[in-house]
């Protein structure tokens, strides 16, 4: 079933809710010298939500607790390996799709969960996908925002002339200008020597540059979106995700995601997609829906990329108080 605007006005909350602290901060120590920083928000004994981030290497953010009723769910945020407060910073040794999808069963673990509520957008709904896949009988459900599956097709539409490049002329001149002509053809091969290169100098400029391309793009109006990104957020931001794109995620081939979505047809989910999401097209929201019998989609018709795009706020509020229903 897929609703467009029509329905997404019906919404009857429009602001998130008030902000929440933690009440409780740990650390996931990992044998292979990771520590993983992960909170919990809400009422202790609610349904648990863990909250999936983009990127990846975005690290989570104080507004992410908040897309949730505070007294029905039991809010789990966590910063993935190298991303936000994750230790080390940036890193990316011991830092793939698989060890991500082990960490957040040792989350569950940890916190004596039988059953989660994933929520995820970008790279989060990826992350969010393949763990659901890999562990079908630990999820209740899924809310997911700009749907993204780690195809060759998505990379290339972002990251290769003729595809978000026709909209963003000016900031894909910058992008990809600064990459002497004959490396374009590769643009994420040519940003991964530099983004790992061994002068710091070199590894800050480039990560500046290829965050600040994304982040140009992430809304409709997004002329000064994060146009000067803190350097700490843009190494990790930058680092991790050229790393995971160069490896195409990781994964056994190129349409796992779509390929093993059988295994969660059962699953209830809510998908909701900016019309104009320029990071992530709402084609791929479309042919996962179209294949996956429990899902719901909502198109957000004068939205593009972000969370906090109103109308995607709203969808997504709307998405968790729904799932009341459902758990």
């Amino acid at each position: 079933m897929i609703f467009s605007k029509n329905k997404v006005k019906d919404i009857s909350r429009s602001e998130l809710f008030p902000p929440i602290k933690p009440f409780s901060t740990d650390i996931l120590s990992t044998q292979d010298n990771h520590s993983i920083y992960f909170e919990q928000c809400g009422n202790p004994e609610g349904v648990p939500v863990i909250v999936l981030h983009g990127g990846p290497g975005a690290g989570c953010n104080p507004n992410m607790r908040r897309y949730f009723d505070p007294k029905h769910y039991r809010i789990i945020l966590f910063d993935q390996r190298g991303s936000g407060k994750s230790k080390p910073h940036a890193s990316v040794t011991n830092n793939t799709t698989w060890h991500l999808v082990e960490d957040i069963e040792e989350i569950r673990k940890r916190l004596r969960l039988e059953k989660i509520l994933i929520f995820g957008g970008s790279w989060g709904s990826t992350l969010g996908l393949i763990y659901a896949q890999k562990f079908p009988n630990n999820v209740l459900g899924l809310v997911l925002r700009g749907l993204f599956t780690m195809t060759q097709k998505e990379l290339d539409w972002f990251y290769s002339e003729g595809g978000a490049s026709l909209f963003w002329p000016e900031q894909w001149s910058l992008f990809s200008n600064i990459i002497p002509e004959h490396e374009r053809e590769n643009l994420i091969k040519a940003y991964n020597k530099r983004l790992f290169h061994e002068s710091q100098g070199t590894r800050e400029k480039y990560a500046l540059s290829w965050t600040i391309w994304e982040n140009s793009l992430a809304t409709l109006q997004s002329s000064n979106f994060h146009s000067n990104p803190p350097i700490n957020y843009a190494l990790a931001f930058s680092r991790i995700e050229n790393h995971y794109f160069i490896n195409k995620g990781f994964l056994k081939e190129d349409n796992q995601i779509f390929s093993d979505l059988h295994k969660i047809n059962h699953i209830p989910s809510i998908i909701v997609q900016g019309r104009y999401d320029m990071v992530c097209p709402p084609v791929t929201a479309f042919n996962i829906h179209k294949a996956w019998d429990k899902s719901k989609l909502i198109l957000a018709d004068i939205s593009g990329h972000a969370m906090s795009e109103a109308e995607i706020t709203k969808a997504l509020l709307k998405a968790t108080e729904d799932f009341k229903l459902y758990i």
